[in-house]
């Protein structure tokens, strides 16, 4: 609720964190705290539903979250069960009581939800990797056991983001963050079609709630996302917003693109950034954001003053 209460923005994500066991809705959550899960699944993001299948992990302060066991075979495929929504209670109750909360403002509450190629990344490699070696290889090796490990990922990515929508998200924001590391050709196999399987649970399962896809480096992937029937594409900012928006279509929605690091270099920087990407997406279907997170050390004041700048566009418009 800090970003809420500081920033006033135009949604909300629910975010876990392994450092705050309160965190997501910490009125709510005193009130009547869920059952303690194991820790691993209080960890970050989108790896949270990995336990609730069979996977447990641990986040190092050094390595990041280390998996206990990887996901290399037939055997250990075979051993992942359907997704357990009763080992992970706090996601809906957060997203209700997030929703109950800001709710009345008109605030979107976001779900988050990782992609299945970027989950099995994690599985495969057992923590995080800049290569990828070990389940690029398992692609062109063991493409039968990816392919299983996929599918299982994509029906209980889909069922999580599905519960997020019923339990109070207004929309679903779905993270290929390793998609990216694929040639476009690979990624029509292992990531895209899974995409689309979880998309279209959403908007079958859960009418009226949108799903924003996004992956990093996607600028050889754009026509690609845009064609997972996704309703907004994120966008980073190693991508130009009038190109992206050619590429696309003028039907597509899209989000995003000021480079994360604008935030740092001053007020006049943050004004000139955000004129340029409102100028060049035109005044409608985008909506204004970073390309990536807010970075470690980022000023405060840098984010309000996006806000602000963000704010009198609109009104001006």
């Amino acid at each position: 609720m800090q970003p809420w209460k500081s920033f006033r923005p135009d949604g909300v994500i629910l975010f876990r964190s392994a450092e705050r066991r309160g965190a997501g809705t910490r009125g709510a959550a005193r009130a009547r705290p869920p059952p303690r899960p194991p820790p691993s699944s209080l960890c970050s993001d989108i790896l949270t539903p990995l336990p609730a299948i069979g996977l447990e992990f641990e986040i190092d302060d050094a390595k990041g979250p280390v998996l206990a066991h990887t996901v290399r075979d037939a055997a250990a495929v075979a051993a992942l069960h359907a997704l357990d929504l009763t080992a992970l209670p706090f996601i809906g109750e957060s997203l209700t009581a997030l929703r109950a909360e800001v709710g009345p403002s008109g605030a979107a509450v976001l779900g988050f939800v990782g992609s299945p190629w970027t989950l099995a990344t994690y599985a495969v490699e057992g923590g995080s990797s800049s290569t990828y070696t070990t389940i690029k290889r398992m692609a062109l090796s063991a493409p039968d056991v990816l392919a299983a490990l996929l599918d299982k990922l994509a029906t209980a990515i889909a069922d999580y983001a599905v519960h997020q929508a019923h339990s109070g998200a207004h929309a679903i924001q779905l993270f290929d963050s390793w998609g990216g590391q694929l040639p476009p050709a690979m990624w029509d196999v292992w990531s895209g079609p899974y995409i689309r399987r979880i998309v279209d649970a959403v908007h079958e399962r859960a009418p009226g709630v949108p799903v924003t896809v996004y992956a990093n480096g996607s600028g050889g992937l754009l026509e690609r996302l845009g064609a997972t029937g996704a309703d907004v594409v994120g966008l980073d900012w190693t991508v130009d917003m009038a190109d992206a928006r050619a590429r696309l279509g003028p039907g597509q929605a899209v989000q995003g693109n000021v480079d994360p690091v604008t935030l740092f270099a001053g007020d006049a920087a943050v004004d000139a950034a955000v004129a340029a990407v409102l100028a060049k997406a035109g005044p409608r279907g985008h909506i204004l954001n970073l390309g990536h997170g807010v970075l470690v050390g980022t000023p405060e004041g840098a984010v309000a003053r996006m806000f602000d700048v963000s704010k009198n566009a609109r009104a001006a418009v």
